[in-house]
C-alpha cells in the first residue's frame, strides 16, 4: 500500500468524523432551539356549588309533541362564579338550547381558578 492511498483513506475518515460530528451539532442546536410549547391548563373538574339555578323553559309545542330526554351539559365557570361558556355533551339538540340558556344564568360559588362543571337536565312532559 503506498503513502498516497494511506494519506486519502485517512482524510476520507477524518472527513466522515467531522460529517457526522456536523450533523450531530446541527441536530442538537435544531432541538434546543425550538421553542418549547406549553399547553394552557384545562380548567379543572372541581364540583362547585350552585348558588343561584334557573330552571330551563320547557316550551309547550315541545312537551305537548312528546320532545323529552336528557341533556348533558358542561359549563365553563370562572373563578367569581359566573358561567362564561355552555357546551352539549349530548341530548337533544332542540331540548339542549333551552338548558344552555338556562345554565348561562346560573351562579356558582367563588372559586380559586375557571372550573368545568356538569349538568344533566332531564325533559319529561309530564314534569308539568
Amino acid at each position: 500500500m503506498s503513502i498516497v492511498s494511506h494519506r486519502f483513506r485517512k482524510q476520507i475518515k477524518v472527513r466522515k468524523t467531522l460529517w457526522v460530528v456536523a450533523l450531530a451539532l446541527l441536530v442538537w442546536g435544531m432541538t434546543s432551539a425550538t421553542p418549547r410549547i406549553q399547553a394552557q391548563a384545562a380548567p379543572a373538574k372541581v364540583k362547585r356549588k350552585v348558588l343561584v339555578m334557573t330552571e330551563p323553559d320547557y316550551p309547550y309545542i315541545l312537551r305537548n309533541g312528546h320532545f323529552d330526554g336528557q341533556v348533558r351539559l358542561e359549563a365553563t365557570v370562572q373563578p367569581n362564579g359566573n358561567v362564561s361558556h355552555v357546551e352539549c355533551k349530548g341530548g337533544n339538540p332542540m331540548l339542549a338550547q333551552y338548558a344552555a340558556q338556562a345554565v348561562m344564568h346560573w351562579k356558582y360559588a367563588p372559586g380559586p381558578a375557571p372550573t368545568l362543571e356538569e349538568a344533566i337536565f332531564v325533559f319529561k312532559p309530564d314534569n308539568r
